[in-house]
């Protein structure tokens, strides 16, 4: 009789088995990516510019400060780093899943049975010690300590908790990804204060040049070689020249100000070089090849390690339509009077039990879950392969603009030497009557202009060669 139970139960389990395995959703198999190019516009040197520290690649003493001081109260880089720590804690959630639980119970209660039931004239009739009957109505104390484990048959738990620790190698490559744009973003809003201190110096400059202009084309008034209209244009172009010296006062302000928000610190003066800001030599690229992006851009890394947890969650979904076997037990003492709890062995109490439990009937909640977790596989897949992309195509990008920025400036610094040299030459000519007072104006005004737009080319490099330093994956360390 023993045996047909046992064969009997070995053949519901296995009923079961095969019932819960019929009809099983196949996990979707994902497409090869596509190969990255080899090179970077024929360029095959291994070299890469992203492997250097920030500190090493940033020398302005003010600038490395600057960085050091956003990385430790930047508020965006602060929640960063708490996500990290959600992330964490969910590895240990997914762990302690993996172990038993074990807890200790203990409770008291009170029991009034029928006398004409089958309890209650079970308990009149029972004598726990002789001429005693049981207490009624009946008392109840326990104590015990109880253990819950589930038994990982399908991997499901061992699959969360793998998809916890991908998610929070991720969540670390998203900080770094926080760091590396945060750095650029400081470093380009230093450039831009130093561009603009240069700026206004050259309209400082254009103004004392104009307010001398405007003393020599008196004297011609005065003098009868010209009329007033000329005062009056030379007068209109040195107020013109004094609004444009106080929109870029406004334009260092609320530089300052965005750069003080990146640091996490309220409105106060930004201290920076004074060196010329033209004299300054943007780094050489080295560009590496594009392989290397996998390996030192964040969020490329970050890409890739979402679709790692995105596999295992629907490993996971996958497993819910497996059957699951729990293993329960509990070891303590219950009897109807505290006196008796204690009592070996009369108050002992223990039970052992396995239990497995399968969907058979109405699956469609697992499925639908299976089936998002199934999407949300193929969407970290063509984000992983649109972020591979984007960053070859930033690269790519990038360094056309260093190559032909370093043209413009090349010509655009001669343009502006030559309208330096007009400027005194147009003077000249004024005193000497052989040019008229248009041609003086047009010449300033020029030169101011190509002067400025000089300083902005020289900002554009500075700030393409950064840029580059960041999309190769430079930055985090």
């Amino acid at each position: 009789m023993y045996n047909f139970n046992k064969y009997k139960g070995i053949g519901i389990l296995a009923v079961c088995l095969a019932v819960a395995g019929c009809k099983v959703p196949a996990i979707t198999k994902l497409g090869e990516n596509k190969p990255m190019p080899g090179v970077y516009n024929n360029n095959a040197d291994t070299t890469n510019i992203a492997t250097l520290q920030w500190r090493d690649f940033f020398t302005d003493a003010n600038l490395v400060n600057l960085i050091d001081t956003a990385l430790k109260n930047n508020q965006e880089l602060m929640s960063t780093l708490q996500e990290i720590e959600v992330a964490k804690s969910d590895i240990g959630i997914r762990q302690g899943a993996l172990s038993p639980t074990v807890g200790l119970r203990g409770g008291a209660g009170l029991e009034k049975a029928g006398r004409y039931t089958s309890q209650g004239a079970g308990d009149a009739s029972t004598d726990i010690t002789p001429g005693r009957e049981v207490p009624d109505p009946l008392a109840d104390y326990r104590i015990a300590a109880y253990a819950d484990w589930e038994v990982d048959i399908w991997k499901k738990l061992h699959n969360a908790k793998k998809a916890a620790v991908a998610r929070y190698l991720s969540s670390v490559e998203g900080r770094n990804f926080v760091v590396t744009n945060l750095i650029s973003e400081i470093a380009n809003a230093y450039y831009e204060l130093q561009s603009l201190d240069t700026q206004l110096a050259i309209v400082r400059q254009s103004i004392e040049v104009q307010k001398n202009a405007l003393a020599i084309v008196k004297v011609q008034k005065e003098a009868a070689r010209v009329t007033e209209l000329a005062v009056q244009k030379f007068q209109a172009e040195i107020l013109d020249s004094q609004e444009l010296e106080y929109e870029t006062l406004q334009k260092i302000r609320e530089t300052e100000n965005d750069l003080n928000l990146l640091l996490g610190r309220y409105p106060q003066e930004i201290v920076r070089s004074k060196n010329d800001f033209l004299t300054l030599t943007p780094a050489a690229v080295h560009t590496g090849i594009p392989s290397q992006l996998l390996a030192n851009r964040p969020d490329v890394k970050k890409a890739e390690l979402d679709l790692v947890a995105a596999k295992l969650d629907v490993k996971v979904a996958r497993a819910e339509f497996y059957p699951s076997f729990n293993i329960s037990a509990a070891l303590g003492f219950q009897a109807f009077k505290p006196s008796y709890l204690f009592k070996y062995p009369g108050s002992l109490i223990y039970s052992v039990a396995g239990e497995i439990a399968a969907p058979l009937i109405n699956r469609a909640g697992i499925r639908a879950e299976f089936n998002s977790a199934n999407a949300r596989q193929l969407q970290a897949l063509y984000n992983y392969q649109k972020v591979i992309l984007n960053a070859y195509m930033e690269v790519n990008t990038q360094m056309y603009a260093i190559d032909n920025l370093e043209k413009r400036y090349s010509l655009k610094s001669q343009q502006a030497d030559a309208l330096i040299k007009s400027v005194d030459i147009s003077n000249k000519l004024f005193k000497a009557a052989r040019a008229d007072y248009f041609e003086v104006l047009m010449t300033q005004r020029d030169a101011l202009a190509t002067r400025l737009e000089l300083v902005e080319t020289k900002k554009a490099q500075l700030t393409a060669v950064n840029t580059i330093y960041r999309n190769l994956g430079g930055g985090w360390r």
